[in-house]
């Protein structure tokens, strides 16, 4: 199976769905992973560090068999689609059904990582929690940051 991951397009976002670390080990479980050219830059993992883990870089990687996201895809995103891909990232189901809508008659086989059941069985799926975790601890450095005095943590 090849992995896609696409460059994230929505402003101000940072994150990228595959860290090198990943892939990694996606390759050594015999997965091909293709990775956008300059995906990671924003989150501080250069084309080269993508390269040394084992992945393909490319201009587009809409053409995998999967592709995983960080952000729910754009509309012009979902155009680049076809029937029977896979799409893995946070979708927003609840919020944006009309993007659902048209993953559907794309023939897009989604999952919403939001969605995935918060048990003892998935934690290690559990990426809401995780993203969760950084917005907070973010939180905390920036509040702990405007004090006018020392803040143990």
């Amino acid at each position: 199976m090849r992995i896609g991951v696409p460059r994230e397009v929505e402003p101000g976002e940072r994150r990228v769905a595959l860290v090198p670390d990943a892939v990694a080990k996606l390759r050594g479980n015999g997965f091909e992973v293709v990775v956008e050219r300059g995906a990671g830059g924003a989150a501080s993992f250069p084309d080269e560090a993508y390269r040394e883990a084992g992945a393909e870089l490319a201009d587009q990687v809409w053409d995998a068999d999967a592709v995983v996201k960080v952000r729910k895809p754009t509309r012009e995103e979902v155009e680049r689609f076809r029937d029977g891909q896979l799409l893995i990232g946070f979708l927003e189901p609840l919020t944006d059904p009309d993007g659902i809508e048209l993953l559907t008659q794309r023939g897009v086989q989604a999952f919403a990582m939001e969605s995935i059941p918060r048990t003892t069985r998935a934690q290690s799926m559990d990426a809401l929690s995780s993203q969760a975790t950084v917005s907070g601890y973010k939180a905390v450095l920036l509040v702990a940051e405007s004090l006018p005095r020392f803040f143990p943590m």
